[in-house]
């Protein structure tokens, strides 16, 4: 769980791209942190890159596939509309 210690930083968002979640490999639509369902791994991606391919860390049987879902990001970028990566 990504950890703060002022909230002043950090602004609550309903922005729907914080309820996409990813394919592993796909092109980040957003530069940020992102967290892996399944495992709760979390990495930073920067603006223009990929998001980690499904070999970045291991999962067992039961979390499923590797898979990114962004959690925090700047708000120019957040108030962009994306669409789902298709997987």
């Amino acid at each position: 769980m990504a950890i703060y210690k002022n909230g002043l930083f950090l602004t609550k968002s309903n922005e729907a791209c914080y309820d996409v979640v990813h394919a592993a490999g796909a092109r980040a639509p957003n530069p940020g942190i992102f967290k892996c369902p399944g495992c709760g791994h979390e990495i930073v991606v920067p603006m223009g890159h990929t998001l980690p391919a499904e070999d970045h860390h291991e999962h067992t049987g039961s979390q499923g596939s590797v898979r990114w879902q962004l959690i925090v990001s700047h708000g120019n970028y957040a108030k962009k509309r994306v669409s789902p990566v298709k997987r």
